[in-house]
C-alpha cells in the first residue's frame, strides 16, 4: 500500500514539473507529454486542485496554484543569502551600472536566486529559478571552480560539454585551464557562453567555514563590457562578494 502510495506521487510530481516549462495545460496536453493514461493523469489532476496544487480556468485548462505562491515565498523568505546579500548587491548594481546576479548550486546546475537589473534600456532578462549547467556562464562555473578538488575533477572528467552560446566552452583541457585560472584570480569571466554577445564576470561567496556558499555575478551586452571598464568591474565584483561572504562569518585567512 506504501509502495503504491509513493508512486503516486512520483506521478504527481512528473504532473507538476510539466508547469516548469508550460504556463498551462490541458488534461490531453498532459496525457501527450508523460504518455500516463488519460483516466490516471483525471485522478490525479482531481486531487492536486483539491489540494491547492493546481487550479482549472475558464477554458478547462490547468495552471498552477496560489499555493505554490505562498511556498515560493517561504522559501525566498528563509534562504538567508538572499536577505545579506540583497543590501550588498544593490549597491554593487548602482556602483557597477550593470545586472547583479546571485547564484547557488543544485546538484550539476547553477541555480539564480535573486537578481537586480540594470537601470539601461539594453539588458539581459534572466530571471529568478533560471538554471545552468556548472561548466557554461561566469556564474556557473565560479561555482565549479571552488567545488572540492575531487568533486569537481569528476564533473569535469563525466560532463557532456554541449554549446550553448557561441562561447561555450565544448574542450575539456580549456574548462580545467578555466578553472584554475578562476581559483587563481579569485573571478572568471565569459563571453557568449549562455548567451550571444554577452559577457558576465562572477566571483565566489564562502561561509564561515571557507567553503564555497554561492556566487555573485555582473552580467550584461558585451559592448558595455570594454576592456577600459573591466578592471574597475571586477574589483568592485570582488569586494561585493568578501563583504557577503564576511556577512557570513568568513575571514580570509581561512580561505583556502
Amino acid at each position: 500500500m506504501i509502495q503504491n502510495r509513493n508512486k503516486t506521487v512520483v506521478k504527481s510530481m512528473e504532473l507538476l514539473h510539466l508547469f516548469i516549462d508550460h504556463d498551462r495545460l490541458s488534461l490531453q496536453e498532459m496525457v501527450e507529454l508523460t504518455n500516463m493514461p488519460k483516466t490516471s493523469i483525471h485522478r490525479m489532476i482531481g486531487s492536486l486542485e483539491g489540494m491547492g496544487f493546481l487550479q482549472r480556468g475558464e477554458d478547462g485548462k490547468f495552471s498552477l496554484g496560489l499555493l505554490f505562491l505562498q511556498f515560493g515565498q517561504l522559501v525566498a523568505e528563509r534562504l538567508d543569502i538572499r536577505q545579506l546579500a540583497l543590501p550588498v548587491m544593490s549597491a554593487l548594481r548602482d556602483e557597477a551600472g550593470e545586472a547583479v546576479n546571485l547564484i547557488i548550486r543544485d546538484g550539476k546546475e547553477a541555480i539564480y536566486i535573486e537578481k537586480l537589473d540594470t537601470p539601461h534600456p539594453v539588458r539581459l532578462y534572466t530571471k529568478i529559478g533560471r538554471r545552468s549547467p556548472l561548466y557554461a556562464g561566469a556564474c556557473s562555473r565560479i561555482i565549479l571552480s571552488f567545488l572540492e578538488e575531487k568533486e569537481r575533477e569528476q564533473y569535469v572528467r563525466e560532463v557532456e560539454l554541449v554549446p550553448i552560446g557561441r562561447g561555450t566552452i565544448t574542450d575539456r583541457e580549456q574548462l580545467q585551464l578555466a578553472i584554475q585560472e578562476a581559483r587563481e584570480k579569485g573571478y572568471t569571466i565569459s563571453y557568449s557562453e549562455l548567451e550571444n554577445d554577452t559577457v558576465a564576470v562572477a566571483a565566489p561567496i564562502f561561509d564561515h567555514e571557507g567553503r564555497l556558499y554561492a556566487g555573485i555575478s555582473l552580467a550584461g551586452p558585451q559592448e558595455r563590457f570594454t576592456e577600459e571598464r573591466l578592471p574597475g568591474l571586477i574589483a568592485r565584483l570582488k569586494d561585493a562578494a568578501e563583504r557577503i561572504s564576511a556577512a557570513l562569518g568568513w575571514r580570509r585567512t581561512r580561505r583556502t
